[in-house]
């Protein structure tokens, strides 16, 4: 009798396809794509009826102007990454807030496997944190993806909604069609370092979330500034390697933690 040797790309294929069917058979990955696609249509809809209203301080007298956006590819991005440390609701309003809810899906998605005891089981009798640990990062890279997709989709129809220009100016549609791509290879920084996050809190998801979130708003004031609207090939190119080398250092990182840690 010939026993079949259990190889590494077998174990790994076998872990990617058990959660790539998890994950797209969970309610939770196309409640959290929906509601990408549903923010732009509500931002852009709310703020260009409310632009030009005037709100007045009480204490002060100070009068205070709505500002709206001026054109859709606003709440894509800003040329140059104009505005990265702005405050005003067009700069903080766009799409770069997906990243979060990238964060909000990861932990959800790992923290149940802990909860459950879903995590213990595999370990024992299945799998290996390393195959865990690459399938978990390309489930998050995936579901990222597709949320930046669907707020893209979203903000189309947003604008075409609220009557807004889609005027590119001396932005080009190339530069437009790099921007998302840069953005999306960055996901797998973001993602490799909710995994890490997510790996450390295990079960408990309000501290994953908490780190998620707190170790994200590190880097994200660098996201207009590497994928700006007008972003060329050398962004994406830069948003691919780094993505690919930061992934792959977070995630040997995130492998030793789970080996060094309990599972409970």
């Amino acid at each position: 009798m010939k026993f079949e040797k259990n190889t590494f790309k077998k174990r790994l294929s076998s872990m990617l396809a058990v959660d790539f069917r998890r994950a797209f058979t969970s309610p939770l990955y196309y409640l959290m794509v929906g509601i990408s696609l549903v923010i732009p249509i509500l931002i852009l809809v709310m703020v260009t009826m409310m632009d030009g209203s005037v709100s007045v301080n009480p204490q002060t007298g100070e009068e205070t102007i709505m500002k709206g956006f001026d054109t859709v590819w606003q709440i894509i991005g800003s040329a140059g990454g104009a505005g990265a440390m702005s405050m005003d609701i067009t700069s903080m309003c766009n799409i770069n807030m997906m990243y979060f809810a990238v964060a909000v899906f990861v932990c959800i998605f790992i923290s149940d496997d802990f909860r459950s005891g879903y995590a213990k089981n595999l370990f024992t009798v299945r799998s290996k944190k390393d195959d865990y640990i690459i399938s978990k990062m390309a489930i998050s890279f995936v579901a990222g993806a597709s949320m930046l997709i669907a707020f893209f989709i979203g903000s189309m129809i947003g604008g075409k909604v609220a009557g807004l220009s889609f005027d590119l100016g001396s932005v080009s549609a190339a530069n437009v069609v790099m921007s998302m791509l840069s953005k999306i290879f960055l996901v797998s920084i973001f993602a490799a370092i909710f995994v890490m996050a997510a790996v450390i809190a295990k079960q408990k998801l309000w501290l994953s979330i908490l780190l998620s979130l707190g170790i994200g708003m590190l880097f994200f004031t660098m996201v207009p500034i590497i994928t700006p609207l007008d972003a060329g090939i050398v962004n994406v190119i830069l948003c691919l390697v780094g993505g690919a080398i930061f992934s792959v250092g977070i995630g040997i990182g995130s492998y030793h933690i789970l080996r060094k840690t309990n599972i409970v």
